[in-house]
């Protein structure tokens, strides 16, 4: 299933099913938030992709960020193979393990909403990542039982003021936590409509221009040792996102940041698209 949370008009956020062209409001029975519909998500499948309610078309909608206050947004750094080589070659070394941060939640923003460029940087760049939603409270999650915990995928745009993740703040959290710098969207693709998360075409796009073109397969590490690594340390809660990391063809090894004007456009396969355009 695909589902969204969205906004008619002036309207509350509301909740529903995506189907086709058009969305199908299911608010009045499973209420607005697509979060608090996660724990139940597995057991209640069948009863959600069977549910009637108003129809409204897509374009008559706006989409919002399908995940409303998670309780943490997390990302990993340098953990596609192509991207850590351009990050060696511009001198920084390649982590011996996995490397998290945390990209505070105040940062999402929708599908389609506007990027902020910061007054305080000229270094906006964009990282396109799988994002993975954690489905049910977990915690000392086994490798081999990761997937049962993540109730879905969306794109994810890990936007970041590069100078304040390297320099300002070393630890990364600044760098990656600005605000409207976590688009997200444009729905939750539930895992059981993607038979291989570990092989799917990501693209990024500025103004048209291909910038990203990977796959999900050159993760160093997938996407269920990395439940696994962070469930050691802290239960992962319903609702939580996780950057599962970016290809290389980012703007810093050339300095090719975002301006005003730009529209950068995210696409993984199977997922669908988010586009955002970047305002002063």
């Amino acid at each position: 299933m695909r589902l969204a949370r969205f906004r008619i008009g002036d309207s509350q956020p509301r909740f529903g099913r995506v189907d086709g062209d058009a969305i199908v409001d299911l608010t009045e029975e499973f209420g607005p938030s697509l979060r608090a519909v996660l724990p139940t998500l597995r057991e209640r499948g069948a009863e959600i992709r069977a549910a009637h309610g108003p129809r409204h078309p897509l374009t008559d909608v706006t989409l919002l960020a399908p995940i409303d206050d998670p309780q943490k947004y997390l990302g990993i750094g340098m953990n596609y193979a192509q991207h850590a080589e351009e990050a060696r070659a511009a001198g920084i070394p390649i982590p011996t393990s996995q490397l998290w941060f945390n990209k505070q939640v105040s940062c999402l923003n929708d599908p389609f909403g506007e990027i902020v460029k910061p007054a305080v940087s000229d270094e906006l760049d964009y990282e396109i990542e799988l994002g993975v939603v954690i489905g049910v409270r977990a915690k000392d999650v086994a490798v081999e039982d990761a997937r049962s915990v993540i109730a879905g995928y969306v794109v994810a745009n890990d936007v970041s003021v590069r100078d304040w993740l390297q320099k300002l703040s070393p630890t990364f959290t600044l760098g990656k936590s600005f605000d409207t710098h976590g688009p997200i969207g444009p729905w939750l693709t539930t895992d059981d409509e993607i038979e291989d998360p570990l092989a799917l075409r990501m693209t990024l796009s500025v103004n048209g221009e291909v910038r990203q073109d990977a796959d999900t397969s050159d993760m160093i590490h997938d996407i269920y040792a990395q439940i696994a690594y962070l469930s050691q340390v802290m239960t992962l809660m319903p609702g939580d996102i996780l950057a599962t990391g970016t290809p290389s063809g980012i703007g810093a090894p050339t300095r090719n940041f975002l301006k005003a004007g730009d529209v950068v456009r995210a696409e993984i396969e199977g997922l669908g698209v988010i586009e955002n355009t970047v305002v002063a």
